[in-house]
Parts: structure tokens; C-alpha cells; sequence
């Protein structure tokens, strides 16, 4: 995985404003992994993904994270700081697809969910229907006490098996942030998506720095390229040499 410089950033950004969630995804690994196809980047699994989307964001903005959550006690904001490092889970040991789940009768073969199991459910409202959705299009096959089953026939306690055994097998998809309200004493799990976050970061730092070049280039006439390839501490220079 190679770095991204500001131009690589703002490229990526421009490209997936009008893009699905999952598709912002791809579109980041497809720029920082270059020597990857987009078939392969999109059939990685959503805890692969999210590994190197954690290793592309430590490289971009640094290791320190820091998010804001909402109480659902008392309902105010609290700011969490922690490092990638520290939501970083181990990587699979297994391959993402063929694996195996065998409980009260029922061989369930599958595979671990991608990218396009996620962009294929986007538009749906029915989050359990979506979850539903997921779950059938990676069953790989299905028998009960030796005869085929239609992955819609599977009972909903085996399903609920088969999501567990596919968080356990790829736990990076599924991140849980312990937080504990310093105001009320709430405490609970919330929900962290590396992808999400790392979107809505790119979003301000990108009109951020569209912001700077508009200055610097009505300021000194200079090209969007040459004030993207400058570094961050220089552009600031320019940038306060224009306000004095």
C-alpha cells in the first residue's frame, strides 16, 4: 500500500461525492493499491477492507483518532480519543470464502461478506431485510441432516449462528467502542466504521484545502498543481505571509 499525496486525496474525494458508501471504499484502495485490480480490492472482506483502510488513514492523517458520540442517556457529546492501534484486530487466519458452520444438524458452507454484498443492499430501508440479503448472497451452500436447503429456508437461530461465526472469523468488521459518560455514568458499545470516519475527515480536509488554494492562487496566480505538491507547513506559510 503506498501513500497518497493531497492531489491523490482531492481526486479520490471529487470522485466518490456522488458515490455509494461502499464504492468511497473501493475507490481509496483502489488509489492507495495500485498493484491490486478493482475485482480483487472489491472482493475483500469487510474486515480486510477495513484493515487497510485503517493502515491508509494512519498513513495519510497519523495514528491518533478522535471521534464524537451522542449519550443515549443524557444525550450529550462525548469525544473519544484512541489510536488505530487500538481498534486494530488481529488478521484472518482463514480464507474469505469456503468456510464452514455446523450446528444442530445443518452444514452451512459460505463466505465472508465483501464490498459488493454491501453496495448490493444500499438502497435498502429494511435494515434487517438488507441483513437478510447479505447473509443468503454468501451462503455458498446449505444442507440439513444431509439434503439441500434454500438459503431462505435456513431457521432465523442458525442464521444468527451463521453472523456469529462471521464476526468472529473477521472481527475487524465489527468494531465496538467501550464508552462510559463521564455526566450521567451510561455505559455502552458504540459502533465505530473506519470508512465512514475516514470519509467524513477527507470531506472537511478537502475543503479545507480547496479553500487554500483558492487564496494562494488569487493571491500569486499559481497553478492548483504546484500548490497541492507544496507541503502542508509551507502552503500554511504562504498562507499567513498573505494575511500580514
Amino acid at each position: 500500500m503506498k501513500g497518497l499525496t493531497a492531489a491523490n486525496l482531492l481526486t479520490v474525494w471529487e470522485q466518490g461525492i456522488s458515490q455509494s458508501t461502499a464504492q468511497r471504499g473501493l475507490l481509496l484502495l483502489m488509489a492507495a493499491c495500485p498493484d491490486q485490480s478493482p475485482e480483487q480490492l472489491a472482493q475483500l472482506s469487510i474486515g480486510q477492507r477495513d484493515n487497510h483502510l485503517l493502515t491508509l488513514r494512519e498513513q495519510t492523517l497519523g495514528s491518533q483518532l478522535v471521534s464524537v458520540v451522542n449519550c443515549p442517556s443524557c444525550h450529550n457529546n462525548l469525544e473519544l480519543n484512541f489510536a488505530v492501534s487500538d481498534i486494530r484486530q488481529p488478521p484472518i487466519l482463514e480464507p474469505s470464502s469456503g468456510l464452514l458452520l455446523a450446528t444442530e444438524d445443518y452444514e452451512i458452507e459460505f463466505r465472508l461478506p465483501n464490498s459488493l454484498d454491501l453496495h448490493a443492499v444500499e438502497q435498502m430501508s429494511d435494515v434487517s431485510q438488507a441483513a437478510q440479503q447479505i447473509l443468503e448472497r454468501c451462503i455458498l451452500s446449505a444442507h440439513y441432516q444431509g439434503q439441500s436447503v434454500l438459503p431462505d429456508h435456513i431457521p432465523p437461530r442458525i442464521n444468527q449462528a451463521l453472523l456469529e461465526k462471521m464476526e468472529q472469523v473477521d472481527q475487524q468488521s465489527d468494531i465496538q467502542l467501550a464508552v462510559s459518560c463521564p455526566d450521567c455514568g451510561h455505559q455502552w458499545q458504540a459502533p465505530f466504521d473506519i470508512l465512514s470516519f475516514f470519509w467524513q475527515e477527507l470531506t472537511a480536509w478537502a475543503q479545507r484545502v480547496l479553500r487554500d488554494v483558492h487564496q494562494l492562487a488569487s493571491a500569486y496566480g499559481w497553478r492548483e498543481a504546484d500548490i497541492l505538491a507544496m507541503s502542508p507547513q509551507r502552503r500554511q506559510f504562504y498562507l499567513e505571509m498573505i494575511h500580514q
